[in-house]
Parts: structure tokens; sequence; C-alpha cells
């Protein structure tokens, strides 16, 4: 069986990434152990040259399709390759605060 993430992987390779990192973050919020729910991507690519974040992050969704109704939340961070260089590290993701909608308040 393939996973999500695997998946996820694949698909953003559409991209032509030159650096990509891809983490499953679902250990970090109230979901089940195992779950591939929650991902960070940080995805470096030429084809983001000239666009703004939120254009860069359409491309993403474009490139995932279908996949994105697999998971609950994707923490996108997109650079052009001078963009990369000139910081070497994406922002850490926050702390999940817990819970969910369904919780009783």
């Amino acid at each position: 069986m393939t996973t999500t993430q695997t998946l996820l992987d694949q698909a953003l390779q559409r991209l032509s990434p030159v650096h990509l990192e891809l983490t499953n973050e679902s250990h970090m919020h109230n979901v089940p152990p195992g779950s591939e729910s929650h991902f960070k991507a940080v995805v470096v690519s030429e084809h983001f040259a000239g666009l703004a974040r939120v254009r860069r992050h359409q491309a993403v969704y474009a490139a995932l399709g279908d996949l994105m109704q697999r998971i609950h939340a994707l923490a996108l961070h997109t650079y052009t390759p001078e963009e990369w260089d000139a910081r070497m590290v994406a922002p850490d993701s926050p702390q999940c605060l817990g819970g969910s909608k369904a919780d009783a308040r």
C-alpha cells in the first residue's frame, strides 16, 4: 500500500523542485496514531519565480489535485532557489492547540 506521504511527494515532483521537504506532522495534532492528515511542505522551484505567494500555493494545490481530499492540513512554504539560498530553513510549525470543533466547550 502506498502511503499518502509518498503520493504527495510524487505529485509535488510535477513542480520540478530543486529542494523538497515533506514532513508528516500528524503526531503534533489530536489525531489517531499513524495518521497521515497534517503535512508541512517546503518546495523550492524555478516555477515560483515572479509569482506571488497565493499563486505559488495555487500551483502546489494544482499539482496535488485530488490528493488534497486525503489530508486535513498542509503548511506550505514555497521559495525560488534564490530565496531558499538566502534562507535555507523554513519556519517551524506552531504547536497544535488540541481539540476540534466537535469537542464540547
